[in-house]
């Protein structure tokens, strides 16, 4: 089984943390949000910027955050240009950001800034990518709808037996990567919340070191829920299956060259137990 490795001994120190925010009609929370992660990440010294990418917003978005920009400098708000989708809208907030680690987050105040600094230490101690899970234990979920939650767990078994791996939350957005990450799993090819199981996947299978961290989530409490269970079944399924391809029949053409030597040492003893 494909298990998380030890950090990277000489991996260069990180200079500015990016927190990309896809927001699409997140007029009841986005102020909030931003407020939240920047002052704990402020408190706890860590340099950002967060890239807050509005998906084509039809309220009041959009103008609320250009407001925000004279009180948070370290706030900067772009426009995603159609097609729109979570997947286009976290693409181009990757390619403006400045930041040579960036962790994605929801819009609607879902994920714990606190530990987007975990996310932040661990990456510094020489991590590639940092997963969070909130199905393991440490962890905890609040107001997680019952047949969101049953569809989530059948997911992610089947990305677990597909790929062998520890990991059993791929689907949750809550991650961060190092800049060389997102570069080396370019082309990103998911437009919509399949991205967010591209992206980790891609980087298990092109061999860059990973950890995993018990976190805490809550159900969205303004707005609406954007992702729709109908819609996405089809798409979480192909862009496993194009991963799944690259791991199997891609003869290592996309695996990274640099291959630490713990990179491959088991954690399994000190992680978490997981449950499903």
């Amino acid at each position: 089984m494909n298990q998380p490795g030890l950090p990277v001994v000489d991996a260069p120190p990180l200079t500015l943390f990016s927190v990309i925010i896809p927001a699409r009609d997140e007029e009841g929370c986005i102020i909030s949000t931003v407020r939240n992660i920047h002052n704990v990440l402020a408190r706890e010294n860590v340099p950002h910027e967060i890239v807050v990418v509005d998906d084509g917003s039809g309220d009041t978005t959009w103008s609320l955050l250009t407001a925000l920009r004279s009180e948070l400098p370290a706030l900067r708000p772009l426009q995603n240009p159609a097609p729109h989708g979570i997947g286009c809208a976290i693409i181009h907030g990757l390619d403006h950001s400045k930041g040579d680690a960036c962790v994605i987050m929801m819009a609607d105040d879902s994920d714990s800034p606190e530990e987007a600094v975990l996310y932040w230490q661990q990456l510094q101690s020489g991590y590639d990518c940092v997963f969070g899970s909130r199905f393991i234990k440490g962890s905890k979920v609040t107001d997680y709808p019952r047949i969101k939650l049953f569809v989530n767990r059948c997911a992610n078994f089947f990305i677990r037996v597909l790929f062998a791996i520890k990991l059993n939350d791929t689907t949750n957005a809550f991650k961060a990567y190092r800049r060389r990450v997102i570069d080396g799993c370019r082309p990103l090819i998911a437009p919509h919340f399949n991205l967010l199981v591209e992206l980790p996947l891609k980087a298990i299978v092109r061999g860059y070191t990973w950890s995993i961290l018990p976190i805490t989530w809550r159900n969205r409490r303004t707005g609406v829920a954007k992702l729709k269970i109908r819609e996405m079944g089809s798409r979480y399924l192909f862009i496993c299956l194009y991963v799944w391809l690259e791991k199997y029949f891609s003869r290592g053409d996309y695996h990274i060259s640099r291959r630490p030597s713990t990179a491959t040492t088991s954690l399994s003893s000190a992680l978490p137990s997981s449950s499903d």
